[in-house]
């Protein structure tokens, strides 16, 4: 990591960018006064306190009561500076608290350039109170701020306040209060000691320190972490914590960025289950991509976990061993370490299924919007990079899409992909599959065959509009008939985040993904129904949870069963999200396929260094 964070705006058009599919969210920025452009000559410095404090600045809702009107001469001693970006200014805090605990101490001041202050610098400032909202349009909470501010600094060096320790002692288990008449908790009263988001609002913009934390997501390139500041959540097997419903978030986790400029402090390169030892310190900010956040002056040190990545069970020979892998915009121009990386995961840690369900192959010419939606040279340097790293020589089959109607990256057109090793499993071909056309059942009992292979199940129908739509194809293992179909369901955009304003926070996307998941659902339905014995598996990205009602709506009637559930409870989860170790990416079977020996295979999520934001899963089954 050798770059700092990047500025307010330009950060976050270039998180919109790479955002995973799945979790991409919209973006609307709440301009500031002053913001971005070249700083007018500051105005002079006040030179007596005002009237008011930060705690009444602050208040004992989420929204100023000063919010709009212009402070004079406030109070409170420099405890952090942020000075890259164009997100810039210090925060400060009042060594004199008053006697309520919800309301915060500590107060962001937005310069908009250089701040001329330092820690420790005890300060006046004049300004407007304003009330920031990072992500408007996604229901973000706001932070409070002064903004166009006038600063005197009356002397140096000071003691700053101690921080409060944040721990399992004083985060309260219940994460969020009920909203208010409006829908929102903006003005609902602050009960820190009942609700973790009201706890750390109660802390905005004031120093808190965590202690001996373990890391739950591992350190990204913008140079962010997160940590598990509650020992009591709910513990994956190798560190993290699960995300098990909707009622239940995790409530210690806490983002960690750093003030400094990566240049003048190295950012710890750390995994899941990693601890920062000691102490870690900084005033508690929130942003967009992880709510609350510790932007850290002195961090703690890193302490190696020596996480390992996993590598599945070998499969018997009368094993048909199936994968599921989201390979994150795989495109040609990538860098071959990408394709080697992957493939390295595909032959040691997967051990080289018979057949694997890609996700996220884009076009010959990756994001370039030119109607290119061939994507044979991306799937031939995969293999190749396969062979290299000693794999089989897979065949594939795929269905190219629409240009621009499957969502995903601008331009990519990513598709699934079938690989499949011909010297173990057959695949079989059946024309008539396109974009555009549906692919039914006919025959039935020993007859029954698909009526195009591969084939796009309900292409035209609304439920895929700008989205992915599952691919299916017909196999024969050791003489046996097997329909497999590789799904990457629409993604979480616009969806509004669990630390919203709005509570209980509306999750639009999830009502596509019920109807994609009722079609898939009736498909496999007719299957069965045509062959009570049909062996089906639906796997891939399904950008929901298994507890979901996309999941509920497609095992409905217990056509498919979802192995994710099978598994010991601190091993349900494929990918990694503000701290969540969630389930996004599944494999179900129908009834006739009993046996089933099912893994996720962590190998990306927990890492730093990741080939993909996904883990593969593979199952072994006996047709």
């Amino acid at each position: 990591m050798t770059t700092a964070p990047a500025p307010r705006l330009r950060r976050a058009l270039l998180r919109a960018a790479i955002l995973p599919a799945g979790l991409a969210a919209s973006l609307v920025l709440v301009p500031l006064p002053a913001a971005s452009a070249a700083p007018a000559a500051a105005p002079a410095g006040p030179t007596e306190a005002g009237p008011l404090r930060i705690h009444d600045i602050q208040g004992t809702t989420r929204i100023s009561p000063q919010a709009g009107k212009p402070v004079t001469g406030v109070p409170g001693v420099v405890t952090g500076v942020r000075a890259y970006g164009s997100s810039k200014g210090f925060w400060m805090q009042d060594p004199n608290p008053d006697a309520d605990p919800a309301t915060s101490e500590g107060i962001f001041v937005y310069t908009g350039g250089n701040p001329t202050v330092k820690a420790g610098d005890s300060v006046l400032v004049s300004g407007k109170v304003t009330e920031y909202y990072p992500n408007l349009s996604g229901g973000s909470q706001s932070v409070t701020e002064i903004t166009g501010p006038a600063v005197t600094v009356l002397s140096s060096g000071n003691p700053l306040p101690a921080p409060v320790v944040v721990d399992t002692r004083n985060i309260p288990g219940t994460y969020t209060p009920p909203a208010g008449p409006d829908g929102t908790v903006d003005s609902v009263p602050l009960n820190p000691e009942k609700y973790a988001l009201d706890f750390y609002e109660s802390l905005e913009g004031m120093l808190v320190q965590v202690k001996d934390v373990r890391v739950i997501q591992a350190t990204d390139k913008y140079n962010e972490l997160w940590v598990a500041a509650d020992r009591q959540d709910q513990r994956s097997k190798r560190g993290g914590v699960l995300y098990e419903s909707y009622a239940e978030p995790n409530v210690g986790r806490l983002m960690v960025q750093q003030q400094a400029p990566v240049s003048q402090q190295p950012f710890p390169v750390a995994n899941v289950g990693d601890v920062l030892t000691g102490t870690t310190t900084g005033p508690l900010d929130y942003n967009q991509f992880g709510g609350y956040t510790l932007v850290a002056g002195t961090m703690g040190t890193l302490q190696d976990n020596h996480l390992q990545r996993e590598v599945t069970a070998k499969a018997t020979d009368r094993e048909l061993a199936i994968a599921t892998y989201n390979v994150e915009n795989l495109a040609p121009g990538n860098p071959d370490a990408k394709f080697a990386e992957l493939a390295q995961g595909i032959v040691t840690n997967l051990r080289s299924p018979d057949i694997v369900a890609l996700e996220e192959i884009q076009d010959n010419n990756g994001a370039k919007s030119d109607g290119t939606v061939d994507a044979s040279q991306t799937v031939a340097k995969f293999i190749a990079a396969i062979k290299a790293a000693s794999g089989p020589a897979y065949d594939w089959r795929s269905i190219d899409p629409q240009d621009g109607k499957d969502g995903g990256e601008p331009g990519g057109n990513i598709r699934q992909v079938f690989l499949f090793n011909p010297q173990r499993v057959s695949f079989t071909d059946i024309p008539g599959g396109t974009a555009t056309s549906a692919v039914d059942v006919a025959g039935a009992g020993a007859t029954i065959v698909l009526t195009a292979s591969p084939g796009r199940i309900a292409p035209t129908d609304e439920a895929w509009t700008s989205s992915r739509k599952p691919l299916v194809g017909q196999f024969t293992f050791r003489g046996k008939k097997l329909f497999v179909i590789a799904n990457h369901f629409n993604s979480k955009g616009g969806d509004q985040g669990i630390d919203s304003r709005f509570q209980a926070p509306a999750r639009s996307s999830e009502v596509q993904r019920v109807k994609q998941a009722t079609i898939e659902q009736a498909f496999v339905a007719k299957l069965l129904a045509a062959d009570k014995e049909a062996r089906v598996v639906s796997l891939g990205d399904f950008n929901d949870y298994q507890f979901s009602p996309a999941l509920a709506a497609l095992t409905k009637d217990g056509v498919l069963r979802d192995l994710v559930n099978e598994l010991p409870e601190t091993e349900q989860y494929s990918y990694v999200y503000q701290g969540n170790s969630q389930v996004l990416d599944h494999i179900l079977v129908s009834p006739e396929v009993g046996y089933a020996k099912y893994d996720v295979v962590h190998i990306n999520a927990e890492f730093a260094q990741q080939a993909s934001d996904h883990d593969p899963q593979v199952v072994r089954i006996k047709p």
